[in-house]
Parts: C-alpha cells; structure tokens; sequence
C-alpha cells in the first residue's frame, strides 16, 4: 500500500483507522486509500461534467475547439443531464428502500408480517392522522393496511401531487407549486427524468435543473419521508440511548459480527437474534459467550438508533473492519458496500455474505434474506459467522483500543418529548432560545466520508468551530459517526466544547450539543424538525426564513447530490466541501449556487476549507436573524407576578 507520495497519517483523522491502515500496509492489503492513490488524477471532462456518454454517437467531450458534440449538444446541457441523472440515482435508491418497507408494512397488515409485528403504534398513529386516514372502530391493521396502500400510491400515481408533500410548511408548498416542481408519483418522476435525459430530448439546461428540484422532493419528502414513517411503525421511533462508536468496540472473545448497508429489515431481526436462547445455547456449544453485533455505514445507525448496537466505524472504514482480523462475518446489503470486500477478506477468516438479489457481490456468499421467514434467516447467519469463530487466527488480529462513548436516538418525537414532556411536548423552548440568541441558528451535517480529504478532519474541524458559535449542530449518516467517534455525541461534550448560550441550553434540557437522527435516509428527520420549527412559531413561515444551514462536508454519492437538492427546494441553504460535477458549465454553476436563491430562498455554496466554512455558515446564518429581527441578544429576566400577568 505505501507508495511514493502516500503519507498514511495524512489519509485519516482518527487515530483507530491510522492503527489498521498500518497493519495494511505491513500485511500488504490493498484498500480504497491505496487505490485512490492510483486515480487520482482523475479526468478533468468527468470532473467538469462535459463528457457526454448518453447515446453511441459519442462519447463527446466539450473543449473550447469543440464546444458542442455530435448531436449539437453544448456544455450547458450536457453538465445539467449529467447532473439530472445523478439525482435520478439518489432519488431511486433511497425511495426504492421505502418500497421494500411499505410492503413489508402491508404484509404485516395481511396477517403474512413473516416474524415482523406493528412495534410502535402511537407511530402508527402519527401517520394515520397525518394522512387522515380514519381509525375509529379500526383495528391496528386495519389501519396499517390503509395507511400502506396510500403509500404504496405514491409510488405509481400519475396525476395527483405527493401526498407527503403536504407535510411541509404550507408556504412552503406554495414555493414548490410557484416554480412548478410537485412532483406527481416517485416512479413516474423518476422514469420522465430519465426519458428527459435521453438524446433528442431536453435542451434547455434551466428546466433540466429545475427537474433536478423536481425529481428531489420525490426523495426528501416522498421515499425517504415514507422509509422514515415506515420504519418508525415496524421497529419504533428512535429515543436517545447510549452505545459507543469506533473499531475498538470490537470483541476479542467473541464472534463479531457487522451488518453493512442501508436497509433495516435483516439488521433489525439480527439485533433481536443475538439474544434468542437458541443463538446463546448455540454459541455455548461452541464455546464462546454469546456473539458480538456491530454496524458499518448506515445500517449501523439504524440499529444503533433502536437498539443501541455500537457503531463499527463509517463508510470508509469497511475494508479496515476486516484487517483487524477479529470479524468473523460482515453482512452486506445495498448501498455504498464496496465490491472490495471479498478482495480485503480473502487475507482473512471473514466470510462477507451478500442478501439481497439486486446486490450481489463477486466473491461474496450469497444468502438472500428471506423475510417471511425473517428470524429464522437472521439465526442462520448468526450460526454460521459463530462457526467462523474458530477459523479465526490470533496471530493476525489487532483491535485497536480505541472507542468513544455516544447518545443516539434523536428522533423529532424524541426531542420534542426531551423539551416539554410527556404532555407539553413542543419545539417551543427551542424556539424561544434560537429567539433569545442563546442559540445561535441550527447547522444539520450529514453525509459520507470521502479520500479525497483527511478523512473525518473536515467533518469533525467544522462541528468544534460551529459549536463554539452556539450552534445547535443535527446530524446523520457517516457525518453522525464521525461525531461519535470524536466524542461529541456526549452530554458532557457541551461542557467541553460548546459557547456559553448553547451549554446553557444543553444542561437544561440534558442533551449533547450534536444530536445523532440516524442514517443517511432519516435526513427527512431534519426537514421535520424545521417544520415544526416554522410550525411553532415566530421564526418566519417558510423553512428559508429561518436560521439553518445544511452542510455535506465530505460527500462522495449519489444520494448525497439528491439530498442537496431537496434540502435547497426546501429552503436551506447548503455547503458542500466537495463540488459537484458542473464546473465546465458557467450556467449551470450560476443556477445552483446563485439563481436558486431567488426561487427556494436558498442555493449550494462550495467550501474547500471548513474554517472558511464555518465563517460562511456563520453568515448566512446571521443574515437569516437579522431578516427576522432578532439579531439582538435579549437578557434574560425573572418573571414576577406582574409581569407574567401582562404576558
């Protein structure tokens, strides 16, 4: 691994992942930093996105001597296909795993639930009065089954508007219908941007992007908002619990076992599965004390949010997860799982087991995870990683003892709960505190980690400058695990860390200054939170209006390009550390980062560095208090009687 140029401590940030790419380098592992290495002086036309690969005429490079390729198409809408397409791909992946949740929601109402049940009813609940789906002299699912066929309609519907739009801020709704970006079923704006990229089709880059808009809302607040109810409903809404994040939470007694991907229906019934009496008998048999559960990536969060499972490490630390040595099975699903896997593995006992048929792996053993029969599939896995145990050599392991501990579970039913109780439940003391100055605005941080920087440096240098300027910082996703394994998901990290109005804040109410709201897909957590901030009251009424700022530090997916979008047609204004592929149009660039403004209220911003970051944050944040008229510090006072009779 180590070549001329790689200097290992400056690829990574935490001191765990420095030790095992040490132990790579000496044990000869190839890994995702190596290989970056090797590519990293990637094609400027892909950078820039004028490499146009859309039909076998091509492909077509734009140059200043060749400013339009075969078919006439210039910079502007080659860059703003490109860019479409890219959004198409995050809209897909994170609505398609709504899907699968919707129909497992539906099955479980047609008494066929396969091991799943109707966990959180007052969830249930929530989203029937929400959709205003009756439930009086209804049973449970009854009420389940209406509920998943409306969800199920927004899928396929063709003429009616999401439903789940509704959800938002009404203004805000108003903005969406203004600019003409409703959109109507997530399949169908998913299939027409596709059919609007295709050669012959769409030109005119403008109302390309305004499709991006479009197609994005389909994501934020159709499949990922649907995965997020669904999910709540089958396996309870998230409530702060403790656990702890980084490599050294692995076991050097027990068989570990790490689930790696995106979707929660095997993880949630591995989790219930590493305490059944059949799993403990089995494991004494073989003479180890039970087994040892652990998350990557994002499927991580989602236990870690319900269950409290540690977190094995982010995104990029997959492949470093093997070369301690010490896993005995990393079960993958979809999304972000690295083809590498069974490469890293062969070094190693690890067996990597692929479980789903639409992401399959070379090299992998393939299992598909059968969800009617969902316990006994989640047993069978756990069987079968702690017969690996004994194929484990100890000369080879190397667990760092390394681990930080965390609070999770920030769901929006559970700070509302944290400020007000169980029966004055409500933003409204948050709202008075953004008010009074005591904090200052609220900064959501969410996305992947990337080699193209220090990995988790940008992430985590940006949550300590934000933090110091009373900032209220929210957080998913791999940006949440960089948090936790930094320590800042701790209570105690507001003493330590956070500016004067903000650790007020946080001991009052007992929270850490970073509120972990789960995986990449619970970024629709954020969107709610804001709604009920407008909601509450005197902070404006649009999502733009108020002081908030979305930050993608160290994103590298397609998802993420998704994400941005819809959080700027919502209204929030973003800073991405890394630029999206668009430099090589002036147009487009001006339309994402400048001409949104006058349609959403808010527009990317791109910020290499993330001090410079937070000065931009900063700023726009200010600005947003100022337009509301509470720039001003108000002094805190001691109600008397009097006083609180004229109030």
């Amino acid at each position: 691994m180590e070549k001329e140029g790689l200097q290992i401590d400056q690829l990574v940030y935490d001191q765990a992942s420095l030790e095992m790419l040490e132990k790579a380098n000496r044990e000869s592992i190839d890994t995702c930093f190596a290989r970056y290495d090797t590519q990293k002086n990637q094609c400027k036309f892909g950078t820039t996105g004028v490499c146009c690969r859309i039909c076998h005429m091509g492909p077509c490079r734009i140059t200043p001597k060749a400013p339009r390729g075969i078919c006439g198409a210039d910079a502007d809408t080659i860059v703003a296909r490109n860019y479409l397409r890219e959004v198409v791909s995050g809209t897909a992946a994170h609505s398609d795993h709504g899907r699968h949740l919707v129909l497992r929601l539906k099955k479980i109402a047609e008494g066929k639930g396969g091991g799943y049940e109707i966990k959180d009813k007052q969830a249930l609940y929530r989203a029937a009065n929400d959709f205003h789906i009756p439930i009086e002299n209804k049973t449970d699912e009854e009420i389940a089954l209406d509920l998943a066929n409306l969800l199920l309609d927004e899928f396929t519907s063709q003429e009616e508007k999401l439903k789940t739009l509704k959800l938002a801020p009404l203004t805000q709704q108003g903005i969406w219908k203004t600019n003409n970006i409703e959109p109507l079923g997530i399949d169908r704006v998913i299939v027409e941007a596709m059919h609007r990229t295709h050669i012959g089709v769409d030109h005119s880059y403008r109302n390309i992007l305004l499709n991006a808009f479009k197609t994005s809302l389909a994501d934020g607040w159709g499949g990922s908002r649907i995965a997020m109810i669904v999910s709540d409903i089958l396996f309870g809404t998230p409530s702060p619990v403790r656990s702890a994040a980084n490599l050294g939470i692995l076991s050097k007694d027990k068989p570990n076992i790490i689930v790696h991907g995106h979707e929660p229906e095997l993880s949630e019934m591995l989790a219930i599965s590493i305490n059944d009496p059949d799993i403990r008998k089995y494991a004494k048999a073989a003479g180890v004390k039970g087994v040892q559960l652990s998350g990557i990536c994002c499927t991580a969060n989602e236990i870690l949010m319900r269950h409290g499972i540690p977190l094995a490490g982010s995104f990029l630390q997959q492949e470093l997860a093997i070369i301690t040595g010490a896993v005995e099975m990393m079960i993958i699903d979809v999304q972000c799982c690295m083809p590498s896997l069974p490469e890293v593995a062969k070094s190693y006992h690890t067996e990597i087991v692929s479980t789903t048929d639409i992401a399959m792996t070379e090299g992998a053993i393939h299992m598909p995870f059968d969800e009617d029969n969902a316990l006994a599939s989640a047993k069978a896995l756990l069987k079968m990683a702690i017969d690996n145990y004994k194929n484990r050599s100890p000369e080879k392991v190397t667990i760092p003892d390394i681990s930080s501990p965390l609070v999770a579970g920030f769901s929006v039913e559970a700070i509302k709960y944290m400020l007000g109780g169980r029966y004055r439940a409500s933003f409204r003391p948050l709202n008075d505190a953004i008010i009074s100055g005591r904090i200052k605005g609220i900064v959501g941080i969410v996305g992947c980690t990337n080699p193209k920087g220090k990995v988790d440096e940008y992430i985590n240098v940006l949550t300590r400058e934000l933090l110091k300027q009373d900032m209220l910082i929210l957080k998913t996703g791999c940006a949440a695990i960089a948090s936790g394994k930094e320590g800042m998901l701790r209570p105690e990290a507001a003493l330590e860390k956070a500016g004067k109005g903000l650790r007020e804040v946080c001991e009052a109410v007992g929270i850490p200054p970073v509120l972990h709201m789960g995986s990449c897909v619970d970024n629709s957590r954020i969107l709610e939170a804001a709604t009920e901030v407008v909601n509450e009251g005197g902070l404006g009424d649009t999502i733009s209006q108020l002081p908030a700022v979305g930050v993608a530090p160290e994103w590298m997916s397609e998802k993420a390009v998704a994400i941005g979008c819809y959080f700027v047609a919502s209204g929030v204004d973003v800073v991405l550390g890394q630029p999206f592929h668009v430099s090589g149009s002036e147009n487009v660039s001006n339309f994402l980062h400048n001409e949104t403004k006058n349609l959403f209220g808010a527009s990317f911003h791109y910020e290499a560095d993330p001090i410079q970051a937070s000065k931009k944050i900063i700023a726009i944040i200010n600005e947003a208090r100022k337009n509301l008229g509470i720039d001003k510090n108000i002094e805190r006072k001691l109600f008397d009687m009097k006083d609180r009779r004229e109030l």
